[in-house]
């Protein structure tokens, strides 16, 4: 589950727009084309059962289908907020919709694990043209008594379309409309990309004449290498290590993504020092509060996704649920995330700041413990019902996290990192998803293969599963009480002009 963060160009521009009578239309565009990207992030989580079933794999190609999005998407988002500042934001934004488009089609049309695989990479690699150029554009689109108002609407819908995400997909599957089974999830995407290509092309602002002058950067080819080769090092092995027997060149690339970040951090420094243009602020890791922001972020957004790929495939492999039960027993979690974001952002956040965190992530904690118990105290499996509370409790908690965060991580960032540290959040978000569906889908897997092989009868394989799920409920909780006391590194409270840095 993903949620944008704010995001802000790397140059500081004047109101572009200030009075852009399209506006409104403009932001339904921009938020109808984030809205594909989230739920593309999510809707395989549980679409992903039925589509190894039909095209075959492992448990880790179930694994890669969600991880190859989000990780490609992590390393290219920082690049693709600067290419969006050297091409121009409506550019970038129309190219990206059109390209995602067709790698939604690309994703229909896979007949095997590796195809659908490589075309969620693309898929990644496409969303990372669009989704940087968000809120650039609608910063260009409204003035500052609007922005506001729009931001009010935008942060909910994204939050909320994250966790439709799952919900969706398993409607889709088990709907198999015209017989397209799980290719569905990936087509319903090309009507979307085409109306929002043309719809953007005839409301999104063109460039003003004082942004069309302004000074272009340059793309930090060689940072951009350096930071994806790290994400790549340290990922790679940990979705496909367990399928390998963990050999010992799964250690030796986790133990060289190291030494490549810290490359990419001096690399980093001493183009900042050279006047040349940096990938990132580099600055920013010198600010304490930021980059425990970011080790929090790591925490919320990889427990919440890898929970989600964990939960998805308990419902259905363990308890044989359909597609579409497994999402009816989401829908409490989706409301309480919306009920969560709404109350946080229009009235808990600005009034308490940093302690809204504290407390959803206490909430959040309750509520992955209520699920565990929930599963272990009842005899026999569960159903909708008796999962209701504690997934809507979940709900609850993580929905008060999301809309405060972002604005309460940038509060001790200076006026002139705001766009570098904002593009740094959403790759550490995107990265926290791949990186939580690797650890806590190991987890799961590893369990189940270790030890279904020895289970006889429905009631013995069932018990192989809760006790599966129960590890990867565990992991999510230690996440989540490692994210509630690195929490005091942060902000007490969001920047004043929040509104104005997004």
């Amino acid at each position: 589950m993903e949620t944008e963060p704010a995001q802000a160009t790397t140059l500081a521009e004047p109101q572009a727009r200030p009075a852009y009578r399209l506006r409104w239309i403009g932001l339904a565009v921009v938020m109808g084309a984030d809205i594909m990207d989230l739920l593309d992030a999510t809707i395989v989580n549980v679409a992903g059962p039925g589509i190894r079933d039909s095209l075959g794999g492992s448990t880790a190609h179930l694994q890669w289908f969600s991880a190859a999005y989000t990780l490609v998407l992590a390393m290219f988002l920082i690049a693709g907020a600067r290419l969006g500042d050297i091409f121009g934001r409506r550019r970038m934004f129309l190219g990206g919709v059109a390209a995602f488009t067709v790698a939604s089609a690309l994703c229909a049309l896979a007949q095997s694990p590796e195809m659908l695989i490589g075309a969620r990479g693309f898929q990644g690699l496409t969303a990372a043209m669009m989704v940087p150029q968000a809120f650039g554009l609608i910063r260009d689109m409204f003035d500052e008594r609007d922005m506001g108002m729009a931001l009010a609407v935008f942060g909910p819908a994204m939050g909320l379309s994250a966790v439709l995400g799952p919900i969706l997909g398993g409607i889709l599957l088990d709907a198999d409309l015209f017989g397209l089974g799980w290719r569905s999830v990936f087509l319903v995407n090309v009507p979307l990309g085409v109306f929002a290509f043309f719809a953007g092309s005839a409301v999104v602002p063109r460039p003003t004449a004082e942004q069309a002058a302004a000074r272009k950067p340059r793309l930090d080819l060689i940072g951009t290498l350096l930071v994806t080769a790290a994400m790549v090092l340290l990922v790679y092995p940990l979705v496909q290590g367990r399928e390998e027997g963990w050999p010992a060149w799964t250690y030796a690339s986790m133990a060289a993504s190291l030494p490549v970040l810290a490359a990419f951090a001096w690399y980093e420094l001493r183009t900042s020092r050279a006047g040349r243009d940096a990938l990132v602020e580099i600055s920013l890791f010198g600010n304490r509060a930021f980059t425990g922001a970011l080790v929090v972020g790591l925490a919320i957004f990889g427990s919440m996704i890898g929970l989600m790929l964990v939960l998805g495939v308990y419902l259905q492999v363990g308890l044989g649920w359909t597609a579409t039960h497994a999402a009816l027993a989401l829908i409490p979690w989706s409301l309480g995330s919306a009920v969560g974001a709404g109350l946080a952002g229009a009235v808990l956040g600005p009034k308490y700041g940093r302690l809204v965190l504290h407390a959803g992530l206490v909430i959040g904690i309750l509520g992955v413990v209520g699920i565990g118990a929930t599963v272990a105290l009842h005899d026999g499996p569960v159903n909708v019902w008796l999962l209701l509370p504690a997934t809507g409790v979940a709900g609850l908690g993580f929905g008060l996290l999301l809309a405060p965060f972002f604005d309460i991580a940038l509060a001790g960032v200076a006026d002139h990192e705001i766009g570098s540290a904002s593009g740094v959040l959403n790759a550490v978000q995107q990265l926290a998803g791949a990186l939580g569906v690797a650890l806590l889908g190991t987890l799961f897997f590893t369990h189940v293969e270790d030890n279904v092989g020895g289970a006889h009868g429905a009631d013995a394989v069932r018990a192989v599963f809760d006790d599966a799920l129960t590890l990867g409920l565990v992991g999510s909780g230690l996440a989540l009480a490692a994210a509630w006391a690195l929490t005091f590194l942060m902000p007490r409270k969001a920047r004043a002009d929040a509104g104005a840095a997004h």
